[in-house]
């Protein structure tokens, strides 16, 4: 090991880039420069970071036990679910709907500090509101979330939800329009206090776990042909009908699937969580995921049915010069 920082790590990269800088040029700068990165680090950015770990004991068994009967409610009713997913928006509904009552409850704090009571208890009121509209979305995109994502929105909703209980009381004495505000005031701070928590939590959920993110935000359309690699095929005719196949393209994995005389081709990742779509089953013309149930149109990669928002990568498929397919990713 080498160095007496606070991270030391084994020097080899440091030694391949002094001296064998030609083998892999390029790794040795990101592998370097991501350590940096990490050593570099704040002292908030870990403390926050252990303190949401702490919570992982006993959300991630919490977690479960929610999964399963949300699970259990959602999956019966796909058309709730995808409304409340927000695939009629394009969106995912909950990460619009959460803005909402947390510039309302800043608003109630701010209203209650320069004595306007009455704009206060109806700002309260729609608070209450709206985080129980986002608290259904969310229940939804719960209901299809796994792993990590899954017991880091645990203890997110967990914190929105003791900020709810907190701001129903601070309401009920609100209501009884008491000459001494001082204890609901207080509830609607702590309150506040308590959903910014929650929504670092959740913030981390999307942008560090990449829950309800397009596993294909990155990949633009391309104008290149790619070979198709056959692997053991002979051609794709000899494709069984109806049957998802994972073939290579270059980098990308390529479930092809045959349906009479057409060959359709699609990415075989899932847009909506990585789920392999080579062990899917086609559906009414849809390619659906093994997953969580999502639906892609074969012809386009449309998304027909959710928890997926994004449509999956389509390919064209082409005779190749000299034999063989070459594939190019179709317009969205």
């Amino acid at each position: 090991m080498y160095g007496r920082g606070p991270i030391p790590h084994n020097g080899l990269i440091h030694e391949l880039r002094e001296n064998r800088s030609d083998l892999i040029p390029e790794v040795l700068y990101v592998v370097d420069e991501l350590w940096i990165l990490v050593e570099e680090v704040s002292p908030m950015a870990r403390l926050l970071a252990r303190l949401v770990a702490m919570n992982d004991r006993w959300a991630q068994p919490f977690g479960d036990f929610n999964h399963r009967w949300l699970s259990a409610l959602f999956r019966p009713m796909p058309p709730v679910r995808d409304f409340l997913n927000g695939r009629w928006l394009g969106h995912p509904l909950h990460a619009a709907l959460t803005d909402i009552p947390i510039g309302l409850l800043l608003g109630v704090v701010v209203l209650d500090l320069v004595g306007q009571p009455t704009a206060a208890d109806i700002a309260v009121v729609a608070t209450v509101l709206f985080m129980l509209a986002a608290a259904v979305s969310g229940a939804a995109d719960y209901s299809d979330t796994d792993g990590t994502a899954r017991t880091r929105a645990t203890l997110h909703a967990t914190l929105m939800v003791v900020a709810l209980l907190l701001l129903l009381v601070s309401l009920g004495l609100r209501a009884g329009a008491p000459t001494d505000r001082t204890l609901p005031i207080g509830l609607g701070i702590v309150a506040f206090l308590i959903v910014s928590a929650g929504a670092f939590v959740g913030g981390d959920v999307v942008y560090l776990l990449g829950n309800m993110v397009s596993r294909h935000a990155f990949r633009g359309a391309g104008t290149k042909w790619i070979r198709l690699e056959l692997g053991s095929l002979a051609d794709l005719s000899d494709l069984a009908e109806a049957t998802p196949t994972k073939l290579k393209a270059g980098i990308n994995d390529i479930v092809v699937v045959r349906i009479g005389d057409t060959i359709h081709a699609l990415h075989a990742v899932c847009a909506h969580a990585g789920g392999p779509l080579d062990k899917g089953t086609v559906v009414g013309g849809c390619l659906q995921c093994p997953w969580h149930g999502t639906r892609f149109r074969l012809t386009d990669g449309h998304v027909v049915r959710g928890p997926a928002l994004y449509d999956q990568p389509s390919y064209e498929i082409r005779s190749a010069e000299g034999g063989g397919y070459e594939v190019r990713r179709a317009a969205s």
